[in-house]
């Protein structure tokens, strides 16, 4: 079984290396990764690659800084070059940006099964990007691993079970990733220990939706400076956010550092009070640290995090963000729930693939004994 991984974005980077640390294990099993570029400041990309002991990729497109149409287009371009080269029998991709959605969309162009890992997500809101990646992905994927019960109930109210693509229940490789690299994170971790010390809030924003936002970028800063004065706030800044923040003269008042590799997240996550993000990965891996957690949106994807109290959305509103700073400080939950699994992801994926392929090939071989008896 040959396998094209398509990743780009850090997220991805996370989730590839459950996947590809199962199938180095396994006997008739080659997979090729792909890099397509879209995170391309080295900190935000090749520190992932080092930490997290994934191959150096067999490809790099080095696409980035571009717009989505662009983006995207040239993505569509040089992998479906790869894949007439490679000629694999799965184009695996994850998750919901510009790289899962060209990866998607150039193998099944050419006929080559897609396999979509973190299928069914759905925020339910058209004015994000990912939300049109991750549905169009799924539509043209051929196996939708969902990470979730909820997820596969989206696909199923969407109609899935209708069309060819075969829906699987696989748990969340996030929570895999979140259990193995839990214990190198101390050792591995070049974090400033400081950082560590006391509590504080552990805040992310790079979300289009926000940092594209002057208004709502504004309302973020000064909510995030008014919780400074109460709890440090410790901020791994995009370069993107951070720039943007510059241009708009905004004053952030916060323990700003630089993007942080995956070991040092872990140690943040581990060490803080409480998290505040735009960012979809984080709400879990906040869950999976047993941390609260404050979304600084108006949907998520991870609805059984809200419903169980583990996390609340607020938007881009202010008063909000603050008042759910207070409230979740306060709060305990019992993280003992199991809702992503139990750190088998990753192997249920590959032989759940694996098996189709031999399925497949079976098939393929006995028609054409068929054919020409």
């Amino acid at each position: 079984m040959k396998i094209l991984t398509i990743i780009g974005a850090r997220p991805q980077f996370v989730k590839a290396a459950v996947l590809s640390r199962v199938f180095s294990k396994m006997n008739g099993v080659e997979e090729l990764l792909v890099h397509t570029g879209q995170h391309f400041d080295d900190k935000m990309s090749q520190i992932f690659f080092d930490e997290m002991e994934i191959p150096k990729p067999h490809y790099n497109l080095e696409i980035n800084s571009l717009g989505h149409g662009a983006m995207t287009g040239r993505m569509l371009e040089g992998i479906e070059s790869l894949i007439i080269k490679e000629k694999p029998n799965w184009v695996m991709v994850y998750g919901d940006t510009n790289s899962t959605l060209a990866g998607a969309l150039a193998a099944k162009k050419i006929h080559v099964k897609v396999a979509h890992v973190e299928a069914g997500l759905r925020s339910f809101n058209m004015q994000m990007p990912e939300e049109i990646n991750r549905i169009l992905t799924d539509r043209i994927s051929d196996v939708l691993y969902a990470p979730t019960q909820t997820a596969v109930d989206n696909l199923r109210h969407e109609g899935f079970d209708n069309f060819s693509s075969q829906i699987v229940l696989s748990g969340d490789v996030m929570q895999d990733a979140a259990l193995f690299y839990a214990q190198k994170a101390e050792e591995k971790s070049i974090l400033d220990r400081s950082l560590l010390q006391g509590d504080f809030v552990l805040s992310t924003i790079h979300r289009q939706e926000n940092t594209d936002n002057p208004e709502n970028l504004k309302a973020i800063v000064k909510a995030l400076n008014k919780i400074n004065k109460q709890m440090r706030v410790v901020l791994p800044l995009h370069p993107r956010t951070r720039k943007i923040i510059s241009n708009l003269n905004l004053n952030l008042n916060a323990s700003i550092i630089d993007p942080v590799g995956y070991f040092d997240m872990i140690q943040l996550l581990k060490n803080c009070t409480l998290v505040m993000t735009d960012s979809g990965g984080l709400q879990k891996e906040a869950f999976f640290f047993k941390k609260q957690c404050v979304t600084l949106r108006e949907q998520t994807e991870w609805v059984e995090l809200i419903q169980g109290g583990f996390n609340v959305l607020t938007g881009a509103n202010e008063h909000l963000i603050v008042d759910a700073f207070t409230k979740m400080v306060n709060t305990k939950s019992d993280f003992s729930v199991n809702l992503y699994g139990n750190g088998s992801a990753g192997e249920a994926i590959a032989n759940h693939l694996l098996k189709n392929t031999i399925s497949y090939l079976s098939k393929v071989f006995f028609l054409k004994i068929s054919q020409e008896t």
